[in-house]
C-alpha cells in the first residue's frame, strides 16, 4: 500500500505542478491546499483501491502534514468554494451579466481542456499547440474587461 500511496502522491504533485492547473489556479477561488485536499478526497480511494479514513487521506497531503481535523476543514472549504463558484455563474447568467452567447468562449475553453486532459490520460502527449492555445484563452478570459458594460448586450 505504501507504494500505491507514493504513486498517488506523485500523480498529485504532477497534477498540481501542471502549467494549465497553475494558470487556472491563479484565477480560481480555491487555494492550493483546498484543491489538493479535494483531489485526495475524490481520487485517492479509486487510485488506492479502497475507501480511506480521514486520517489516511490527511497523510497523503504533500509537504506539511495536517491533522484529520485540519484536513476535514480544508475539504469543507474546498467543497463550499466549488459550490459557490457554480452558483455565482448561475446567478450572473440569471441576471444577464453572463448571457448564454457570452458563455460560449468559456464553454469552448472547457471543451479544449477536456480534449487535452483526455489525450494526456490516454497516454498520448498533449499537443503543445493546444496547450498554448488554452493558456492564451485562460489569460484572455480572466481579464476583468470580460465583464465590462461594453461587452454586454444592451
Amino acid at each position: 500500500m505504501v507504494g500505491r500511496a507514493r504513486g498517488f502522491q506523485a500523480w498529485l504533485r504532477s497534477a498540481l505542478e501542471d502549467p494549465l492547473v497553475k494558470a487556472l489556479m491563479r484565477r480560481c477561488n480555491l487555494t492550493r491546499p483546498q484543491l489538493e485536499t479535494l483531489l485526495i478526497d475524490l481520487f485517492a480511494p479509486d487510485f488506492l483501491g479502497r475507501d480511506l479514513r480521514s486520517e489516511e487521506k490527511a497523510k497523503l497531503r504533500i509537504g506539511k502534514r495536517v491533522s484529520r481535523g485540519a484536513f476535514n476543514r480544508t475539504l469543507r472549504q474546498a467543497r463550499e468554494n466549488t459550490i459557490k463558484a457554480i452558483y455565482t455563474v448561475l446567478l450572473l447568467g440569471y441576471l444577464g451579466v453572463l448571457p448564454s452567447p457570452e458563455l460560449e468562449p468559456y464553454l469552448e475553453l472547457g471543451s479544449a481542456l477536456k480534449r487535452y486532459a483526455e489525450s494526456l490520460r490516454s497516454g498520448l502527449e498533449g499537443s503543445e499547440a493546444l496547450k498554448e492555445t488554452i493558456l492564451n484563452q485562460v489569460a484572455e478570459l480572466s481579464r476583468t474587461r470580460a465583464l465590462s458594460p461594453r461587452r454586454r448586450p444592451g
